[in-house]
């Protein structure tokens, strides 16, 4: 009880749907501009039909038997419990109400969380819901985005005046190959096992994780996989480092990881392996053979390195989130 209110939360169930449906489309009309979703979630039917294959579970929160606010999490993509989003209808009462319903999810999900950690990207207005989730024992890594615009901004300019070190004559760039596997794998598991990626996507820590997320990388799971513009850092003829490159919604690329060999870091490599994922994906803009709009990134608030990066290749930061996660319950 709330202020005298009742809330009553519990899985989203059938004869729920049609009541249901306007507070979801409150939040898909708000889910681009109030939470930064870089694509339009589902439309209704085809969230109902992804809640009975059981690829995503949905807690509603009630009001006198109206539903006013939902949480939406999932188990089926990566080894931790995903926490995707908590709206409430005309974003009213969102801490009362995403207060009940975080005690739902976590109730829900109790047995679960005894070998899978909890990651909730607070994208947007959830930000405003820090301090009660911290309450409940979540931590934070702090996520800037960054975008590299083809056209509206200066980042083409600032890309081809940027001049980088010489290559030394081990090295060379070339785009993926499936030969380049188990490569990535150990390279990607190396880079990123003790990295703060691993707190929120514990498969990091891990040669089987990490394959299981370049495995979905290049099948086309998280989005579509782009070889050609995905870089490979070539030393004496064995690859040493790596820059993926998908794309979501046919005109949104996202580099999901960049890693190297950690004995030719520091030497400025990275570099020339983003500049040749971009210029490529330029290519396709400016043929039309894709008709890319933008290049987008994430790296953590305090990654200087990876932030001077991405600036001095045209990028810019666009904004940040606290990235949260609930460690395994002991």
């Amino acid at each position: 009880m709330t202020n005298n209110i009742v809330y009553e939360t519990r899985p989203l169930e059938e004869q729920d749907y049609k009541a249901f449906a306007d507070v979801y489309n409150d939040f898909r009309n708000r889910a681009v501009i109030e939470y930064k979703f870089e694509l339009e979630p589902l439309d209704y039917e085809g969230f109902i039909d992804a809640i009975e294959k059981e690829l995503i579970n949905c807690i509603v929160l009630f009001e006198d038997d109206i539903p006013k606010a939902f949480l939406v999490y999932t188990t089926a993509i990566s080894e931790a419990i995903e926490l995707n989003i908590i709206h409430s209808l005309n974003m009213e009462s969102m801490l009362p109400r995403s207060k009940a319903l975080i005690e739902e999810f976590l109730s829900e999900t109790r047995n679960a969380r005894r070998d899978k950690i909890v990651c909730y990207p607070m994208l947007g207005s959830q930000k405003t819901l820090i301090g009660e989730i911290a309450r409940f024992g979540f931590k934070f890594v702090g996520i800037a985005v960054l975008r590299f615009m083809m056209s509206g901004t200066n980042s083409r300019d600032i890309l081809k005046l940027t001049e980088l070190t010489d290559l030394n004559s081990c090295y060379r760039v070339v785009s993926w190959s499936d030969d380049f596997f188990n490569n990535a794998v150990e390279i990607v598991h190396e880079a990123f096992t003790t990295s703060a990626d691993a707190l929120f996507d514990p498969r990091f820590t891990t040669l089987n994780g990490t394959r299981d997320i370049i495995d979905k990388i290049v099948n086309n799971v998280y989005a579509e996989f782009l070889p050609e513009a995905t870089s490979v850092l070539m030393c004496s003829g064995t690859p040493v480092g790596f820059c993926f490159m998908n794309l979501t919604g046919g005109q949104i690329a996202n580099i999901p990881i960049v890693a190297i060999k950690k004995e030719h870091q520091g030497r400025g490599l990275s570099k020339h392996m983003l500049k040749a994922s971009v210029e490529q994906l330029l290519k396709w803009a400016d043929s039309g053979e894709k008709p890319v709009t933008e290049v987008n990134t994430c790296t953590e608030t305090n990654n200087f390195q990876a932030l001077k990066m991405y600036r001095h290749l045209g990028f810019k930061e666009d904004y940040n989130y606290p990235q949260s996660y609930l460690p395994v319950r002991k």
